[in-house]
């Protein structure tokens, strides 16, 4: 796994998240890597940044793996549904749909207003059905587990960060849908010629390469506004960075998802029948779409928060 240290600035950059990290993620999504870089080296890293936290520092050097306990559908907008209560330090509860939690050896545990670390080794874990095969979900049950709390940890930053950097993975996965497709209707032929040679096969390819290279503007956009939103925001210049960094998220997570699904979806039905079976791994690359697009908010949640971020009114 890439060591979340991909993710962190040096010490004494003001900025939270180097933009680097969507390149990995962008290769991570090309190949469906079944690696929680995107659960621990972005997400739980994004929540401790800024705390000071020994745990940071374990996570940067590749001795832990974390992951942060909330449904992977949680939405950046609001709170994260309380299925945990906190008394003395001591955590009870259940949290479903947790991505990373079946290999993270701590869990970052949002409860009572505060963000608490809990081993693993203290808590129930369980695998739940999940569609994308290459990314599981667990429930995870705490039962009077004992529990670290982080000061200064920012979960809804992290959702955030999280929401826009997953677009360069669901870029990753449009990329790699488009560009084995276009190679299979150049290679298959039917009626004498290669299928990609007929015009209305041409004119979708052609729509969905728009469709990407907007995906790959709208997720770039993001990470670079993302890497330049300072730690803490002491002025109006920093507020705006903040602000900007929130948008640039919405459009490239609602973009993106979409495109995902979309050029997947037709990766499938241009392969013709062994896009249809499990031989072929395109059928991976559509579940990995299917399941980012609810991941972190959905397009609508994104859009929603899109109009206010960019003051635009709501429909009559």
């Amino acid at each position: 796994m890439t060591s979340p240290a991909a993710s962190l600035p040096s010490s004494s950059s003001p900025v939270p998240i180097r933009a680097e990290v969507a390149v990995v993620l962008e290769e991570l999504g090309r190949a469906v890597a079944p690696v929680p870089f995107l659960t621990s080296s972005v997400l739980a890293t994004s929540a401790l940044i800024g705390t000071g936290d020994e745990l940071l520092g374990r996570l940067a050097a590749g001795e832990v793996t974390a992951a942060l306990a909330v449904s992977f559908a949680a939405s950046p907008y609001r709170p994260p549904a309380g299925g945990v209560t906190v008394r003395d330090g001591v955590l009870s509860g259940q949290v479903r749909a947790v991505a990373g939690a079946d290999v993270a050896d701590v869990l970052l545990v949002p409860a009572g207003g505060g963000l608490y670390a809990v081993d693993t080794a203290d808590v129930t874990v369980e695998a739940a059905a999940s569609l994308d095969l290459t990314r599981p979900v667990a429930t995870v049950t705490l039962s009077s587990a004992p529990g670290r709390e982080i000061a200064g940890a920012d979960v809804r930053r992290a959702l955030v960060t999280g929401a826009g950097l997953l677009a360069s993975e669901q870029l990753g996965v449009a990329e790699w849908c488009l560009g084995t497709t276009l190679a299979y209707i150049k290679e298959r032929h039917q009626f004498a010629r290669p299928v990609g040679s007929f015009q209305a096969i041409k004119h979708r390819m052609a729509d969905l390469w728009l469709d990407v290279v907007r995906a790959r503007a709208a997720a770039r956009n993001a990470a670079d506004l993302l890497a330049a939103v300072p730690r803490i925001a002491t002025d109006a210049a920093d507020a705006a960075a903040v602000e900007a960094g929130e948008l640039a998220a919405a459009v490239a997570k609602s973009w993106c998802s979409e495109v995902a699904l979309r050029v997947a979806e037709e990766a499938v039905q241009l392969h013709g029948g062994i896009g249809m079976t499990w031989e072929h791994p395109v059928h991976l690359y559509l579940k990995r779409a299917k399941s980012t697009e609810i991941a972190l908010g959905t397009p609508g949640a994104h859009r929603d928060a899109l109009a206010v971020l960019a003051d635009l009114p709501a429909p009559a």
